[in-house]
């Protein structure tokens, strides 16, 4: 998208050669990735991806000196967008790191959605893969950068510029806030009963330290008791 922007192009030999550079470095952890590489995950995942990051890297002395390039939509145009999920992963890259930006769970237990940053949206509002009559848990996640321009999508064609608000809603469910900021929609779901046991150890864990350093007067850990079962029955 840059390149297109400077009116830059490689010629095929120079292509091939970044193709086997990219290749190359897929084969070997702990090398530094590329967009490529995060386009090819939203493929195996058949799911988009937006970037959040820096737009410029800088030198020790706060300069920029290059682009970071990473920063926008990542949407899997090799696959139909009706085998692809609509509702997109989200990452935070910054200082050559990428990071997972995860919202806030609501509380499932006693139906209570819509805590945090998420809210309650109603299936005919949005009744996509949601025929079972379940209310969605939604979060949104902005499509614009801080000076309301739209985020890039990453390898799109010479024909596609300039039609990036329709690819947004070819591939995502995209809503407007009050403020006139494009969003994509995030739907929350429960996590797998394993996947909340093993968070909830992990945070008890902390807990205890915290105890540890307060005592004496520290109180009981309350422990959260996950269930399979849709609800709890009295004994």
């Amino acid at each position: 998208m840059h390149a297109s922007l400077l009116h830059f192009s490689l010629d095929e030999t120079q292509w091939e050669e970044d193709w086997a550079s990219l290749v190359s470095l897929a084969s070997q952890p702990g090398a530094a990735l590329e967009q490529l590489h995060v386009w090819a995950l939203a493929h195996i995942l058949r799911r988009p991806i937006i970037v959040y990051g820096v737009k410029y890297v800088k030198s020790f002395r706060g300069e920029d000196i290059g682009y970071a390039r990473f920063e926008g939509v990542y949407l899997p145009f090799l696959w139909d967008p009706g085998f692809c999920s609509r509702s997109p992963l989200s990452l935070g890259y910054t200082r050559g790191h990428f990071s997972a930006l995860v919202p806030i769970l609501p509380s499932y237990r006693g139906r209570g959605l819509g805590r945090g940053g998420a809210r309650n949206i109603s299936p005919n509002q949005n009744s996509r893969n949601h025929g079972n009559g379940v209310t969605a848990a939604v979060t949104y996640l902005p499509l614009m950068d801080h000076e309301r321009k739209l985020l890039p999508i990453h390898f799109i064609t010479h024909n596609e510029i300039g039609r990036e608000e329709s690819l947004l809603k070819q591939w995502l469910d995209v809503g407007v806030t009050e403020s006139g900021l494009l969003v994509a929609q995030q739907r929350l779901t429960q996590p797998p009963l394993l996947v909340a046991q093993m968070v909830e150890e992990w945070l008890n864990h902390y807990r205890r330290l915290q105890q540890m350093s307060t005592a004496p007067f520290s109180r009981p850990i309350r422990v959260q008791d996950f269930s399979s079962d849709e609800s709890d029955g009295d004994e």
